[in-house]
């Protein structure tokens, strides 16, 4: 997804060592790539992501920054950073954005389209 020139891409895999499936635990990495495609930098200043599992409970996570910190892009540059979530069942998916700041105080929203978070072997 594209957002003001802002590209987010996210790949997701499941954590079977930090899984304990008998006790409906199941880990998930996900690795965010964010890129300034536009002609204008921009400073990744807050995220806001909502977790849906497979019975369909939500829950919401926002906060400042990623992984402590707030990126600045100019255009041409990419930031990469990898995080996790645990769901209660063996898969769900993610969906969210991010506040984005440009150098003249300009606010917008980054989307972060849906993506799945899955076990493979609960899958087949």
């Amino acid at each position: 997804m594209i957002s003001d020139g802002i590209r987010i891409e996210v790949r997701s895999s499941y954590l079977p060592a930090r899984s304990l499936p008998r006790d409906q635990r199941f880990a998930f990495a996900y690795t965010v790539r964010i890129s300034n495609e536009g002609e204008d930098a921009a400073q990744l200043r807050r995220r806001h992501w909502i977790i849906t599992d497979a019975i369909g409970e939500t829950r919401e996570v926002e906060g400042e920054g990623v992984v402590g910190a707030q990126p600045m892009l100019n255009p041409g540059e990419s930031f990469e950073y990898t995080s996790a979530c645990v769901l209660g069942t063996p898969h769900g998916s993610m969906k969210g954005s991010y506040m984005m700041l440009r150098p003249d105080g300009r606010c917008f929203e980054a989307l972060v389209d849906p993506f799945v978070l899955a076990d493979p072997a609960a899958m087949n």
